[in-house]
Parts: C-alpha cells; structure tokens; sequence
C-alpha cells in the first residue's frame, strides 16, 4: 500500500506501521543491530506480517486515532456489519507489547486473523510451539507470545484464526517479545492496558504549551516525535523503517533507525517552545554523551544508545518496498566528514543553556574541543549536509555552519561568561564570514550556490538567514530565496537541488522526491522577509501533504502525489512544529536564530 495507508504506533521503545487493510507490515526496534523484527518492509508477506480483517468484502474503511493520543482505530464496514479494530503499545519496563482488540459495532461479521512471523528482517523462521502460555515463537535471542480469546492453528508456517464479532463483542490478540533465554513475561490485560495507554498519551498530550493555530497538526507531530523516542536514553530516531525509497524503484534507500546530530537543534526548539522541558532535557544529554570523545572522530548520527558503528550492509533477500532495492541496514554515511554538524551541536547547546537545562561545566569544556576542530579544519572539504557519496567540496552550507560553531562559541562567553580565547575566535569567525561571502555567493547568479566555484543552487541555502549569518532583508538572501522559489521549486515543493545534476553531485543517478524539511525552511525564509500570505499559503499545502492521519515521511513526490522516503520522519514533524510557531504571533524559533546573526 502508499504510505498514506498506514497509521503508526508506538511505545517509545518499539514501533509499528498499521495498513489500513488491518495489516501489520512492519514491527522493529528503533535498535538497528536488533533482528526483533517480524515484518520486512511494507506489504510482503512473505517476510512477515500479522493481518486482522472481514473475511467478507469490505465496502468502506476509516482509520483515525483516538483524541490526541496513539491509539489507532480501524473501522471496517461490510454488508453484515461494522467492526472496528483497536491498535495500541501501552509503555511499559523491559517487554514490548502490541496489542489488537477487536470490537463489534453492528450487525455480525466473519473475521480471520493471520500470524506471519519471521525474525531477522524476514530471513529467519522461527520455531513455534504451543505452551501454558500461549502462542510462543523462538529463534535465537528473541522470542514472541501470542496471547488470544481466539483459538489459532497453524498452516504453512502461518497462525490463523476464524471468528464472528458481533454487536458489542469483544477479542483481544497480545503479541510480546521477550528474550528467549527468559520465560515469557506476564500477560498484559488488553482491556485495561487500552485505559492506561490512553491515559499516558492524554496525561502527556496535555503538557502541549502550544495554544497557536494549527494545534491539531501541532501536537499530533509532537506525538509523532515522541513516539519516536528511544526512552532509556532520550535520543530521537530519524524514522521508524530502512530503505523506504526516495523514487519508488529507485536506489535511494537508507536506513534512517538512527538519530542524527544536524536534527539537534531544530528537536530542541520544537520541544522546548512546546512545553515538554524532560524530552528536550534527555535529548540534550543523549547529544552530550555521543558526542563525548575526540572531535575528529565525531559522527554525524549514531545508533538511538549512542553506538558508534552503524556499518552498512545489503539485504539481498529482500526485495524492497514496491521491488526498490537494494534494501540496506546500516549507513555508510555515519563515517563520512559533514563539518556542518560541528555548527549544529554547538548550537544546539547553546539554546539548551539559554533554555536553563545545560549547566555543567563538564559540557563547556567539551564544547571546547569541538570549536578547536572546527578552527583547525573548517577550511577542509567534506561530504556536506545531503552527504554525498561522491567527491569531497567546500559546500557553501558546511562553512556557514562551522561558522555557527565559532559564533556561539562566542556569544557563550559573552553571554554566560564562560571561559575561551574569545578574540582569536571572533577573528576566525569573521574570516570565515568573508570567505562564504566572497566565494560562496555568484554574482552572476545573485545567489549563493552550493559549492564554492559552482553555479548549481542548494536549497540548504535557506539556512543562511534561519541561522543568523545574513539577515533575511539582505540582497543576496532575497535573491537567493528568488533563485530557489524559481528553480528548485516542482508543483509547489522544493527539491534539495537540481534532480538533473543528481549523478555529479552525489554520484547516484536521479530520482527523488522534495525533501520536506527544505520547504518548510522555505516557508520560514519568507516569514522573516515579511512576505507572511506567501508564507501561510505554502504551509498550507504542506499541511495538505500529511496522511489523513497526520502523518509526514521525509519527502513528498509532487509529480505522482504520494509520500515517499522513510516514514514517519522525525525532520519533517520537526519543521512543522517549528514553522507554525514561526508564523504565530509571539517570536518562533526562526526569529530567535536570525537574531542571533550578525
């Protein structure tokens, strides 16, 4: 199925995208070494699935979840009757639940319920017995138990069940992983496990300080990002799923199972400003701690623990989402050079000690080690924001960012009075400010361009303004916004630059959807140049690009109309949350960071 056809749980552990045919299609770990998984990538049942639905035709479905909340609601109408299926993870310590009950709501309907299990993204059978303890599947350290009303058997390595709900009937399904070396862990109640999930996302819903227009969207990407959430160690996964393609049959398929540290401050901002003080705290120290250590061995993301080596591998087996291959775990990109998030780590912690929740010196002098890389190296080329699996360049991007790194390195000592050789750093701060200015903007253009020398435009450009280094009243910003409106602009998005110049860019042939958060920035950029109608009509459509559910993946193919990439995709949450504080009436985020500029 599209996208658009799934809804997503979560417990802030674990996650699952929910069909609205009542399919589970897929159900991991955010831990990308983890082969708890028994469903591999959408839609295949070969590699696993778990589908509750009518026997009989269905003539309409509804999917919604319940009032903020991330509790998923599937009602399926038949000729007999209604049911509606209820799917939930209810939060709880060391074991992951997933949790299906089904409700009758008129008339009488024939149901199946079939159990595809397979381990090891969907390489692995598993061995399945029946027990005093239900339904239990083992292979290697993970284990699962079915727990039903419903009697199951077994055919073609699959569990099925057959039964009738009717008019206020009531049967659950429990399936929880556990490890197999330990008995299978007590049996949650689905009907009071459903109260207290509620209750947690309601209790937590309600600390929402947002009180702006488009609240609804608002907060449902706040719960997006929430239940995206490693919580043992706060860090912030980038999406739920691997190598969901950028072009359906193309080769842009990355596993995004992992938290990136150029999102770090963009996550902070949505989280502060909207009240939820802890998660931007756990956060914060998740960021400290892996980034602890040498800064020349500094990675541009790391594993939802903060692991290190995130080695890329194909899964030949697989034959990916709509036949895109190949399918991969891991990212090679983790050992790339992106001098860009040396900017973004360093700012991050300075809102975070503008925000009161960085106070430890311990930080500071962290932070220390960071600015003495970037002044020893900012002049070096590396693979830039959209990391490049081509030829290193100085991209245009990357310098404004190491540019950031020494700014804030500065204001910390003017503001917070910290200790560091604050005249050297304005000197290399300025020095890196004329050499952007002068190498990176083409006169003949009248726009900054991706790469020094070059005349290709970058939509990661648009960051100029939103990190204070030029204002958005500045000529060159004007026209540069003007060059990208015009050029990188397809049916209303914004694509990361010219898909015709993918192969010298990157290497890769073309093929991609617009990369979302590159449009809200967009949407950003014009609220700071006043042009405020401009801005809320391209937020609206946007908005319009959202699952009926509200949810977002990383891009949006504006030609075929559907979503595309990862999904859901933190980033892009991030940039709505963001914008629509920006174009509320108190001072957002882009506002903050721009008066931060020179």
């Amino acid at each position: 199925m599209r996208l658009e056809d799934y809804g997503f749980v979560g417990d802030t552990h674990t996650g699952a995208l929910i069909g609205s045919n009542g399919s589970i299609d897929w159900l991991c770990t955010p831990r990308f070494d983890s082969d708890a998984c028994f469903a591999a990538l959408l839609g295949n049942e070969k590699n696993g699935c778990w589908q509750i639905s009518p026997r009989e035709p269905v003539l309409s479905v509804k999917q919604s979840y319940q009032n903020e909340t991330l509790v998923l609601e599937t009602v399926f109408e038949t000729e007999k009757g209604a049911v509606r299926l209820i799917d939930f993870m209810p939060p709880r310590g060391k074991y992951r639940d997933m949790v299906r009950i089904v409700e009758g709501i008129r008339g009488e309907v024939a149901m199946e319920m079939k159990l595809i299990i397979r381990f090891d993204y969907g390489f692995t059978i598993p061995w399945v017995e029946r027990s005093d303890e239900g339904l239990t599947a083992i292979a290697g350290p993970n284990a699962l138990v079915l727990r039903s009303d419903v009697r199951t058997f077994g055919r073609d390595l699959s569990t099925i069940a057959h039964f009738s709900i009717g008019k206020d009937d009531r049967k659950s399904f429990v399936l929880t992983w556990y490890p197999s070396h330990e008995p299978p862990p007590a049996p949650v109640q689905a009907w009071l496990s459903l109260v207290e999930t509620e209750n947690y996302w309601r209790e937590w819903s309600a600390r929402c300080t947002y009180r702006g227009e488009w609240r609804e969207a608002v907060v449902r990407s706040l719960l997006t990002l929430k239940a995206l959430t490693y919580a043992p160690t706060g860090g912030i996964v980038a999406a739920l799923t691997t190598s969901l393609p950028e072009k359906i049959g193309g080769v842009r398929n990355w596993d995004y199972r992992f938290c990136w540290l150029r999102d770090a401050t963009f996550t902070l901002y949505s989280l502060m400003q909207a009240g939820f003080t802890e998660e931007a705290a756990a956060w914060s120290n998740w960021l400290l701690r892996a980034v602890a250590g040498d800064p020349a061995q500094l990675q541009i993301m790391y594993g939802a623990a903060g692991e290190r080596r995130l080695t890329e591998a194909q899964l030949a087996h697989l034959s990916g989402y709509e036949n895109s291959t190949p399918v991969r775990i891991g990212n090679a990109a983790s050992e790339q050079l992106q001098l860009d998030v040396y900017g973004e780590v360093m700012d991050a912690m300075h809102l975070a000690r503008e925000m009161k929740i960085d106070s430890n010196p311990i930080h500071w002098r962290l932070q220390r080690h960071l600015v003495d890389f970037v002044e020893a190296n900012w002049m070096k080329p590396d693979e830039g924001i959209w990391e490049i699996r081509g030829p290193r360049r100085h991209f245009t991007h990357s310098k404004v960012m190491t540019w950031v790194a020494m700014d804030r390195a500065v204001r910390a000592v003017e503001q917070f009075g910290l200790e560091g050789d604050v005249e050297r750093w304005r000197k290399v701060r300025q020095t890196i400010h004329d050499e952007v200015c002068a190498q990176g903007f083409h006169r003949g253009r009248k726009a900054f361009t991706q790469f020094y020398g070059s005349e290709k435009l970058d939509a990661s450009l648009l960051m100029i303004p939103l990190v204070g280094f030029l204002p958005a009243t500045d000529d060159r910003v004007r026209s540069t916004v003007e060059r990208i409106k015009e050029e990188l602009m397809i049916n209303g998005f914004v694509q990361r630059y010219h898909p015709e110049e993918s192969i010298s860019v990157d290497g890769l042939p073309p093929g991609e959807g617009s990369f979302l958060p590159c449009s809200f920035w967009l949407v950003d950029c014009l609220h700071l140049m006043g042009r405020e109608k401009e801005a809320r009509d391209m937020f609206q459509r946007l908005l319009d690009a959202r699952t009926s559910l509200g949810l977002l993946a990383e891009e949006y193919d504006s030609t075929d109309r559907r979503l595309v990439g990862n999904f859901p995709q933190a980033f892009s949450h991030v940039g709505l949350i963001n914008t629509a504080r920006n174009l509320s009436p108190k001072l957002g985020p882009a506002e903050h960071r721009a008066h931060l500029g020179p």
